[in-house]
């Protein structure tokens, strides 16, 4: 009996998305990794990870690594591909908290009357369910 077969399948698809972006070592393959570890890991999990791999830097490199996480986000929304609720979710997923503030205070002030309040009755209706 194997071990393999009792690994959690989100932690082997997980693992498996490791590798990839490892083997293709593209830009779009490293950036397109956090939202997959977000889906498949729970937080301890991405936390671990992310501590393991600053270990295994030089502390010149962890700390430029750290600042450079810290300081980035995820800019302006691209057009897009699919559809603009689409290109929104992944937008979010890379967004550092102040990014996700402003825009949706933006946003909300660009809405009409009617679309805020039926925006508001959205998410407190997603709020008390």
């Amino acid at each position: 009996m194997s071990i393999a077969q009792h690994i959690p399948d989100d932690i082997k698809r997980a693992s498996r998305s490791i590798g990839y972006a490892a083997w293709l070592n593209t830009s779009d393959a490293w950036y397109g990794l956090p939202v997959i570890l977000r889906s498949r890991l729970d937080a301890r999990q991405r936390a671990a990870l992310a501590f393991t791999a600053l270990k295994s830097l030089d502390r010149d490199d962890a700390v430029k690594t750290m600042q450079a996480v810290r300081s980035e986000g995820a800019g302006q929304p691209i057009a897009p591909l699919f559809s603009a609720m689409d290109e929104a979710t992944f937008w979010a997923d890379l967004a550092t908290p102040e990014e996700l503030d402003a825009y949706t205070f933006a946003s909300f002030n660009r809405m009409s009357p009617a679309r805020q309040a039926a925006f508001l009755n959205f998410v407190q209706g997603r709020a008390a369910a």
